[in-house]
């Protein structure tokens, strides 16, 4: 017998059912998107849904999106919009949702809380399987920490002169910028984005999570007002704060300075998310002690770049001596090793990450930042060097200075051209790979090393292998390159020379 395939109004109400089960649409706003849903097709009443409810995906959006192009009611380039905008009509409304999550978080807790609010993140589609699906994912132990490497597919790429325009760009368009409170229910963009309203340092903030869920529970916390980007004592203030209403995350601010901040340096917004990237692994080499803040443990990560960790019972003493430290990094310079503190600008920051358990109380990792730029490095002298752009020319966020690498998604169709060269598929013509416009013109150093190092016969598999090691070397190069006290010997004294600078003793 011929399967017969569900007419629009049926695809409709399957929208509608699926909504109630999986998003918590109650029996009213249920009828109401329908009968939007229902207006916006120009159909004249409902159907009867399938039994059972097919997948939301290859069920029941994808033939809705089809028969909406067939009848130009959006066009191909837009379907993404017109899904969105669909979705929104059938996901509970900003304040149902903010109302059950508050009901959760005071009976169930906050982790009970966050979970419902990710979930709806995912069922509405707002957190998209079909494009995070796409990213390509890995970790690599090596002797020195662990790393994870993502080539992300779903986020295009910037570079550094992009980020700083948008610092001091007019601030004068609607929403000011893609993480303004503003974006609530902007149509065919963020319809299904929810968020949750709380106070960090008495200020209003609200918390959401990211679209392109570069790890595990990656959530965004945001302050109402668009402002700057700044690293003050307010930074350690309000991470605390986070931590203490929800333990089971950790929470981190970028720097406030361009090529060693985050992609949106206009909007003050803090990272977090499940305590899953790998910086969190590593173990302390050096320990410190303050007479002025004995109830604050001091160390040296024994990590890639240049971090300190606190830690203290005392929540109090952990902000003054984090403070301290700030003060001191934010004037501190030594030619010996490159730093210096200010220029025409200031070039000395911070990445600050917080995290709290009932055990051992409230931890601050404070990673010492510098952007400074000079002839021989016009991108940065604690930046990849040129050499390192075709893997990651971006700025180092706090998201790879802990060890998770957000690559650019241009790099999975150029690795398979660099196999097909190592594999024997395609001649190898460097003349080729000089030219400009060839896909592979920036990967010339890297093609050569690799035809070098293991000759142009290998199989599929030991092809692939290559190029992930090449990445991952690169990828822990580009992470040292941030640090602002090399691991060497001078770099390790001059590290040393900056905490005994403020009064704190190797212990």
């Amino acid at each position: 017998m011929k399967k017969t395939t569900p007419s629009i109004g049926v695809n409709i109400a399957n929208l509608v059912e699926y909504a109630k089960a999986n998003l918590g649409l109650d029996k009213y706003d249920a009828i109401y998107a329908h009968n939007a849903l229902i207006a916006l097709f120009s159909l004249q009443k409902p159907e009867s849904p399938s039994k059972p409810i097919p997948a939301l995906q290859t069920g029941i959006l994808e033939p809705i999106i089809r028969y909406a192009i067939d009848n130009k009611l959006t066009t191909e380039d837009d379907s993404l919009a017109f899904e969105t905008k669909i979705m929104g009509l059938v996901t509970p409304s900003p304040s149902n949702v903010i109302s059950e999550f508050d009901s959760i978080a005071a009976t169930q807790g906050t982790e009970a809380a966050c979970k419902y609010l990710n979930d709806l993140g995912w069922n509405s589609n707002y957190l998209r399987h079909v494009d995070i699906r796409k990213n390509l994912v890995w970790k690599v132990d090596l002797p020195d920490g662990a790393i994870i490497v993502s080539i992300n597919l779903a986020k295009p790429e910037k570079d550094n002169k992009q980020v700083a325009a948008q610092r001091v760009a007019p601030q004068d368009k609607y929403p000011k910028c893609p993480i303004c409170l503003e974006n609530l229910g902007l149509s065919g963009k963020r319809d299904t984005l929810r968020l949750i309203p709380f106070y960090l340092n008495d200020e209003p903030w609200f918390l959401q999570f990211s679209p392109y869920v570069y790890f595990d529970n990656h959530c965004i916390a945001v302050a109402d007002d668009h402002r700057p980007m700044k690293v003050d004592r307010n930074t350690f203030v309000r991470l605390l704060d986070f931590v203490e209403m929800f333990p089971h995350y950790f929470m981190g601010s970028n720097s406030d300075l361009p090529i060693v901040g985050g992609s949106i340096l206009s909007h003050e917004h803090y990272q977090g998310g499940s305590k899953v990237l790998p910086m969190f692994e590593r173990n302390n080499k050096t320990y410190y002690y303050s007479q002025n803040h004995p109830a604050v443990g001091i160390s040296i990560l024994d990590w890639y770049n240049s971090v300190i960790k606190l830690t203290s019972l005392n929540r109090r003493e952990l902000e003054n001596q984090a403070e301290e430290i700030l003060n001191a990094w934010k004037t501190y310079s030594d030619e010996s090793v490159h730093i210096l503190a200010k220029t025409t600008e200031q070039h000395n920051t911070i990445t600050v990450i917080a995290t709290y358990d009932k055990s051992n109380g409230y931890s601050l990792y404070l990673i010492l930042r510098n952007n400074r730029t000079d002839k021989e490095h016009p991108y940065g002298i604690f930046h990849p060097t040129e050499d390192m752009h075709n893997i990651k020319k971006e700025g180092i966020g706090l998201i790879e200075a802990m060890g998770l690498y957000i690559l650019p998604g241009r790099l999975d169709r150029e690795c398979k051209l660099i196999v097909d060269i190592l594999t024997g598929k395609t001649p190898l013509n460097f003349q080729e790979l000089t030219k400009e416009d060839h896909p592979l013109f920036k990967h010339l150093g890297m093609v050569m090393q690799l035809s070098n190092d293991n000759g142009l016969e290998l199989t599929e598999d030991e092809a692939k292998q290559a190029v992930k090691d090449y990445i991952n070397h690169k990828c822990v190069d580009i992470l040292r390159c941030t640090a602002a006290f090399k691991h060497d010997e001078q770099g390790v004294k001059a590290f040393d020379k900056f905490m005994s600078s403020m009064n704190l003793k190797q212990q």
